[in-house]
């Protein structure tokens, strides 16, 4: 899909010269996600991976948890009244058998590329949903020198935030440290559902021996895509919420904040960390 940056005149002021010139800049549109054809919630995303982000959605929902649960994602014929298809519209039709969703889950409600899924921040709802369930996985011993390294590796594959500044990103690393995918997007946790909703496409869900990064904030939606995944370990360049942390402890997911260079703060799941001397 070609839409993901778009050109406008910009005036440009640089020393004192003005100039004016076109400048890149990311495509932000919303995305409305429907389940067995009905609404379900609303995103503003950067287009691209579409059908991805709704499997990722879904996953951290709890709806899915494998592959073989979706019959079919598709965009909507028709989406507006003069039925013309606008690529804004995704529908994903669950397989035979698996069940549908408590009414409860039904937002209708406009989400921000910066908030996430604001108002279903309930540590219970997480903990009873999960499907794939961080306190199964074998422990992960993950050495500091190696956290210290993902950062850069991340933003040297950010090739959209090159041209334009203004993306947020998500990546899966290895526990060895190698960079596995990696995904942007004007919403931080649309690039985490982009990541997950590939996982689940490519049947490797749970994600139980990877590093997911996060290149803003490490947020309550941010930790809950986590686990819902079954990722082990979180990562994140800035800070994380106090709800976030909270759920990484109940949960079991190792939380790390402040990840710049040889720094950082472990916040929760300080045992997959290899710290020297053990604390």
């Amino acid at each position: 899909m070609g839409r993901v940056t778009e050109r406008r005149r910009t005036i440009r002021i640089r020393d004192g010269v003005v100039s004016a010139r076109p400048d890149t800049l990311v495509a932000e549109e919303p995305l409305e996600i429907r389940l067995n054809g009905e609404p379900l919630a609303v995103t503003m995303r950067t287009p691209g991976d579409d059908f991805a982000l709704a499997a990722g959605f879904l996953v951290s929902e709890g709806v899915l948890a494998a592959a073989d649960e979706v019959r079919s994602i598709v965009y909507c014929a028709g989406a507006t009244a003069d039925g013309v298809n606008t690529y804004n519209v995704v529908d994903v039709k669950l397989a035979p058998g698996v069940p549908l969703p408590d009414i409860s889950l039904k937002r209708h409600v406009y989400t921000t590329s910066s908030c996430g899924l604001c108002g279903k921040a309930s540590l219970d709802a997480v903990r009873t949903t999960a499907r794939l369930p961080i306190a199964d996985i074998p422990r992960l011993r993950i050495e500091p020198a190696l956290l210290s390294e993902l950062p850069d590796r991340l933003r040297a594959a950010q090739r959209v935030f090159d041209r334009t500044g203004g993306l947020h990103a998500a990546a899966l690393f290895s526990e060895e440290g190698d960079l596995l995918d990696v995904r942007e997007d004007v919403g931080r946790h649309n690039a985490v559902d982009k990541l997950i909703g590939r996982a689940l496409q490519e049947g490797s869900l749970p994600l139980s021996r990877v590093i997911l990064l996060v290149s803003g904030r490490a947020s309550f939606e941010l930790a809950q895509k986590a686990v819902m995944a079954g990722v082990p370990v979180l990562a994140a360049v800035s800070a994380p919420s106090s709800l976030a942390v909270d759920l990484a402890a109940g949960s079991g997911l190792t939380l790390v904040g402040f990840l710049r260079g040889a720094n950082m703060n472990v916040y929760a799941g300080e045992e997959r960390v290899a710290l020297h001397p053990e604390v």
